[in-house]
């Protein structure tokens, strides 16, 4: 099993282009071509993988179907990601839309937090770069959209994520890039925001 280590990054809008053009100069590579990446969360009535998440938790974890709605690739990911003492990893397994229907309508049972249920959709369009271990995601024009009622709020912010298995190269990658980091989770902040929770 492999532990991925995050760090993420809040840019404002205004100093995107000198970001990316930093990825640039430091030799990074473009990994895929920008797509658009829409992914439905599950909780139980609760809410207490949002809970457990802002109070940082652990053993914890987040329960999504991802796909990507206008890429070639149609397939449907069932994704579960842990966040142990240990470190965080995901598993992840291909669906079919009978299998995905069944999920929305009958829920996913879990054995740490029980059935649960979809909550809300986070959709936004993702840039993907890469060097040597490390992997850098720029994330822009984020929706969070409830399942139920599609009322949607909107996020004005980038959020950058950089990811690799060595704690080095995160460290040294963050250094090179003085912008503010941050805690953040795209479920919890559409929760929030959408359901008014503090």
């Amino acid at each position: 099993m492999s532990f991925r280590i995050e760090e993420k990054l809040y840019i404002k809008k205004e100093n995107l282009i000198q970001f990316q053009e930093q990825l640039q100069k430091s030799s990074f590579q473009n990994l895929y071509h920008p797509r658009i990446i829409e992914s439905l969360y599950f909780d139980n009535i609760n809410l207490d993988m949002h809970t457990d998440s802002i109070e940082g938790l652990t053993p914890r974890k987040k329960i999504r179907v991802r796909k990507y709605p206008d890429d070639i690739d149609k397939k449907l990911y069932f994704e579960i990601k842990n966040s142990s003492i240990e470190g965080r990893f995901k598993t992840r397994k291909i669906i079919d839309e009978i299998e995905f229907n069944n999920k929305k309508h009958s829920g996913v049972f879990d054995s740490q937090y029980g059935v649960c249920w979809p909550k809300l959709i986070v959709r936004y369009k993702r840039q993907y770069s890469k060097i040597g271990d490390v992997r850098v995601s720029i994330d822009k024009d984020i929706e969070y959209i409830d399942f139920k009622t599609s009322f949607k709020y909107k996020d004005e912010r980038v959020i950058v994520e950089l990811k690799t298995n060595y704690k080095k190269d995160l460290d040294d990658l963050a250094n090179d890039f003085p912008y503010q980091r941050i805690r953040f989770s795209k479920y919890c902040f559409g929760v929030q925001n959408l359901y008014n929770i503090n």
